[in-house]
């Protein structure tokens, strides 16, 4: 059986609604119909696990036209439910097992709020599902980076620079010592700096790179695509020496995701871009524990799980649960962990911070204008993050390192009078 658990809102008794919601995602609908026998409904329906009732809502956080039809209203109960649901129901097809612990249930007229919150995916289904074939050690190999966080930095222009000018900034980049480079998820396939154009321009820098220097960068192109397009964007990546590609998983979907990773031996950088209209409303959509577990069966390398004190929403406790939820087995007993990506305003003042939230070296530091906006240049927007990282990892405050290093007080006088 998998486990899914919700927040659900409601005027009406919750353990009603719950039994509401199982039926409704397995072999019932509002009336029994003809065929549904009890055989059927033991072998296929979905069972309550529990209903834990909270401290009720003050008002409705979202409107119902059907309970207002039927004339329901305050007390806006809420409670914590978990529902269990036959695997045969779904089988092997992972679309269809996020159609049955999710699909229609944000719609149901019964409630007020239903946000799914957890997935708890049992070992015998996890090994039905590919563990991540690059993941943190692949990551690691692939960069030679063994020791500590890979930094990293996005192309900006976000989006714009032909295919001369993205050249340059790589080679300039390299140069400055990053580890990881990616494209912007607005930048895919355009017209002024086609894939089948800046892929073999841009490897040809990684791989003289390479060469005079024995280090690989990871370079995350992104090939965000209809799913025969985002295939032949990773063969042309792999045949020239590539080692990773970025996908925004929101807009490609679950099914998209599994046929790329069926196709290629890239690293997969999982960008959740858009994952705000799935999971910023407290009381509707997906939370990221249930979010992360279904896009790690599809088979991602690295997830993004945005940034400590950045420039979006989200709480940094949020940012930290994730960080470690990428890192945890997805199964009890598993070792299957995916490379948390942290970005969104990051820069050296927040190094210290994400290590904490992560408790583990293994992440992906990433700051777009936490390096290219240095006053100083690239270069020393990368030395400053270097030199960061030495007074995390030695338990140095960032002042007192950045008497020794000038790209870190520069750092610390533009970006922190920023944030």
């Amino acid at each position: 059986m998998l486990e899914a658990q919700y927040l659900v809102e409601t005027p009406l008794d919750p353990a009603r609604v719950a039994e509401i919601m199982a039926g409704e995602q397995s072999c019932g609908t509002f009336v029994r119909v003809e065929g549904e026998s009890d055989d059927l409904r033991a072998r296929a329906a979905a069972r309550v696990l529990s209903v834990e009732e909270l401290a009720p809502a003050e008002r409705p956080s979202l409107s119902s036209s059907y309970l207002e039809r039927k004339g329901f209203g305050a007390p806006w109960r809420r409670a914590r439910v978990r529902v269990a649901f036959p695997e045969a129901n779904f089988g092997v097809n992972l679309p269809t097992m996020a159609a049955t612990v999710a699909g229609n249930l944000f719609d149901l007229g019964e409630v007020t709020g239903l946000r799914l919150e957890r997935l708890s995916v049992p070992a015998h289904i996890r090994a039905d599902y590919p563990r991540p074939l690059v993941g943190v050690a692949g990551t690691r190999a692939s960069t030679g980076v063994q020791d500590r966080p890979l930094f990293g930095t996005i192309i900006k222009p976000n989006v714009g620079l032909r295919t001369p000018e993205l050249v340059a900034l790589v080679e300039r980049l390299c140069t400055a010592g990053l580890d990881f480079i990616k494209d912007d998820e607005t930048c895919a396939n355009p017209r002024h700096a086609p894939l089948a154009e800046r892929v073999p321009a841009i490897m040809e820098v990684i791989r003289r790179h390479r060469d005079r220097t024995g280090r690989q960068v990871m370079m995350a192109f992104n090939v965000t695509d209809e799913t025969d397009a985002m295939r032949r964007h990773a063969d042309l990546i792999e045949a020239e020496g590539g080692t990773c590609a970025m996908v925004s998983l929101n807009w490609v979907g679950l099914a998209s995701v599994e046929s790329l990773r069926r196709a290629t031996r890239l690293a997969i950088h999982g960008h959740r871009n858009g994952f705000g209209g799935f999971g910023r409303h407290p009381a509707i959509g997906m939370a990221f524990p249930a979010y992360q577990a279904l896009y790690r069966l599809a088979g991602v390398d690295h997830m993004h799980v945005h940034g400590i004190d950045g420039k979006f929403s989200d709480d940094p406790s949020e940012v930290a649960e994730g960080a470690r939820l990428c890192l945890a087995p997805l199964a009890p007993g598993g070792d299957d962990p995916v490379m948390p990506a942290f970005s969104s305003g990051q820069w050296a003042g927040t190094l210290a911070a994400t290590h904490a939230a992560a408790r583990s070296e293994d992440f992906l530091f990433m700051a777009g204008g936490g390096i290219l906006a240095h006053p100083s240049g690239a270069e020393a927007g990368v030395r400053a993050l270097l030199d960061a990282w030495e007074a995390v990892r030695d338990g140095v405050a960032l002042e007192q390192a950045a008497k020794a290093s000038r790209p870190l007080a520069e750092a610390i006088d533009f970006f922190g009078a920023r944030t």
